[in-house]
């Protein structure tokens, strides 16, 4: 996780000084938000500003297509949404979803997101959601989602419900409960309509009173030791399509054009996106653009 953080960090410093230098804005949403403000507002605030409509996540997308539509979403805002499930690219050193779900490092130019991409699919969505409310709200911290019980930390309560509001406001998840809360796996079905993981899906109906606590504890020990298999990372898939996420393309666009225009040379730009080479220019040309 620290050579994780260490690289995101270079990469949002590198990044700050070059938009700095190009007279770029600071984003007006990084820290708009207080702990003292009402998270589901923040939530619904955040949806605005991403430009999601009421139920994006219920149609035929499959989990992979809505977590990388999201991610880009966040990208689009300015953010660097990083997901990745391995210490950069090396495929024997993967990251422990124990150790960590994700972390956000805040900054007013260039505030970035890192998932875990070892984690389970469901625990992806979440997870950037949860760290784009840390970001809402101008907070850095590492997450690991213990807090989805409840009792957790301020901070980390304010962004789990921030992120709940965002996936699966209370109106559609409302509406949803009045279809499935008699069925046999009621929190399953959200689960799938919102593209959460269930237990974020039986946290929020907790919130939102549909259920008592017991109800929750019950689901909750029954799904962590009896179903759940613990986070996987998708094996296999196209290389170059990966670095998108692994990299980020608002992160990588930037380094490319520096590097073109001569304003770093291209041994640092291999060493910034951890790409070299052949490998570095093919990358350049997914994204459209063609190195010299």
């Amino acid at each position: 996780m620290l050579d994780t953080l260490y690289t995101m960090q270079r990469r949002q410093k590198w990044l700050r000084e070059s938009l700095v230098e190009n007279d770029a804005e600071p984003l007006a949403f990084v820290a708009s938000a207080r702990l003292v403000d009402d998270p589901n507002a923040v939530g619904r605030e955040m949806r605005r500003v991403l430009g999601l409509d009421g139920e994006w996540a219920a149609g035929g997308h499959i989990w992979q297509d809505t977590v990388s539509e999201l991610r880009c979403m966040i990208e689009q805002l300015g953010v660097m949404a990083v997901i990745n499930g391995v210490v950069g690219n090396n495929t024997h050193r993967r990251l422990s979803v124990e150790e960590f779900r994700g972390f956000a490092l805040t900054d007013p130019y260039a505030p970035l997101i890192f998932v875990n991409g070892a984690d389970a699919k469901s625990a992806q969505m979440f997870t950037l959601a949860h760290e784009l409310a840390h970001i809402w709200l101008g907070t850095e911290g590492v997450s690991g989602f213990k807090a989805l019980l409840p009792g957790g930390t301020d901070v980390e309560d304010w962004c789990n419900r921030a992120a709940a509001e965002l996936l699966a406001p209370e109106r559609e998840l409302r509406a949803r409960w009045r279809e499935v809360g008699r069925e046999v796996s009621p929190f399953k079905a959200l689960a799938r309509t919102f593209k959460v993981s269930p237990v974020v899906a039986a946290r929020r109906a907790l919130d939102l009173n549909l259920v008592d606590q017991s109800t929750f504890f019950d689901f909750y020990e029954h799904y962590f030791n009896q179903e759940h298999k613990g986070g996987k990372a998708s094996s296999g898939g196209d290389f170059y399509n990966n670095q998108n996420a692994r990299v980020g393309e608002l992160f990588g666009i930037q380094v490319l054009r520096a590097a073109m225009e001569g304003r770093i040379g291209f041994k640092e730009a291999y060493d910034l996106t951890g790409l070299r080479g052949g490998t570095f220019q093919k990358y350049a040309r997914r994204l459209g653009m063609n190195l010299p």
